[in-house]
Formats: C-alpha cells, structure tokens, sequence
C-alpha cells in the first residue's frame, strides 16, 4: 500500500496538463471540434433565422411597368 502512494506522489506530472502531451492533444482536438461544430451550426442558425420570406406586395406605379399604361 504504501508502495502505491509513494509511486503517486513520485509522478504528479503525469495528471499534469502541461506535461502529458498525449491527454493534453486529445483535448485540444476534441475543443477544436467542438468549437468548430458551434460556430457551423451557430452560422447556420443566423442564416436560417435571416432567411428570404418570399416575395412581398409592393405596389408598383403603371406608368413604370414593362408596359407601361399611361392616362
């Protein structure tokens, strides 16, 4: 028992974030995705919620159309 503790308190480097290169890579990959993923779907999200509603009812004077109808 008191082998294992000595040999946790020998290596605290390797919870160490700084120090475990291979926990460390896993993370920052898994926040890259993440954060690439949140701004893809927050992107889609605005450009869903801004969309084109269709064509609205504007009224257009006669004497401007493609033929135009003077008085």
């Amino acid at each position: 028992m008191a082998h294992n503790q000595a040999h946790e308190l020998e290596n605290p480097l390797e919870k160490d974030f700084k120090h475990n290169w291979v926990n460390s890579s896993s993370f920052l990959f898994y926040l890259q995705v993440f954060c690439i993923l949140a701004f893809v779907l927050g992107g889609c999200f605005g450009l869903y919620s801004n969309r084109y509603k269709g064509k609205g009812k504007v009224t257009v004077p006669e004497s401007t159309q493609y033929t135009p109808k003077y008085k």
